[in-house]
């Protein structure tokens, strides 16, 4: 549920001026690609043309003062799920995409980001901060899976850390009916 505004007035359309101030503002709380910066903008601008070339000329701006630069938002993004939340490469580009970061360069952040970076290793210190323990049964199994699918997680990773904590096999052929892309957390 949206919370209420202060004031039951509806808010003035901003200025290019405005707009400008605004989005600093925005900026300043913490980073953002520019898609979102834009999103954020459409709804304080004016509609039609003169809001969308407002828009475009703040966003123009904070380019050339190197205030918004996507390459550098992806590659802390990146860097900071891997280290802090251990998320593997699929969700971290699924996340990027949806941030508006474009496809070529999401791939490179991906490819540069995780180019040292041992998959397994990453994925047994998910389990740990998130204190997942080994599966006693098909269900705990079939439960550390999907969390580990939702982390970003090759499959070929996850059955290698299952087999490794000696999960029967019977427990792991279950498991090929699990979707491979999941939203859980």
């Amino acid at each position: 549920m949206p919370f209420a505004r202060k004031s039951g007035k509806a808010r003035a359309p901003l200025g290019e001026a405005g707009l400008y101030e605004y989005a600093v503002k925005a900026l300043g709380r913490h980073m953002r690609t520019v898609a979102e910066l834009r999103r954020l903008l459409q709804q304080r601008a004016e509609p039609g043309d003169r809001g969308d070339a407002a828009v475009t000329a703040v966003i123009t701006r904070l380019k050339e003062q190197h205030y918004l630069d996507d390459a550098a938002y992806a590659e802390t993004f990146a860097r900071l799920r891997r280290e802090n939340e251990k998320f593997g490469q699929r969700r971290v580009r699924q996340t990027l995409r949806l941030k508006g970061v474009s496809a070529a360069l999401t791939e490179k952040t991906i490819d540069a980001g995780y180019a040292q970076v041992d998959e397994e290793k990453l994925a047994r210190q998910h389990l740990e901060r998130k204190r997942i323990a080994k599966p006693a049964n098909e269900k705990e199994t079939t439960r550390v899976m999907r969390r580990l699918v939702a982390a970003g997680f090759s499959t070929g990773v996850i059955y290698k850390i299952l087999r490794q904590w000696d999960v029967p096999d019977e427990e792991l052929s279950a498991l090929e009916n699990v979707p491979e892309e999941t939203g859980e957390e």
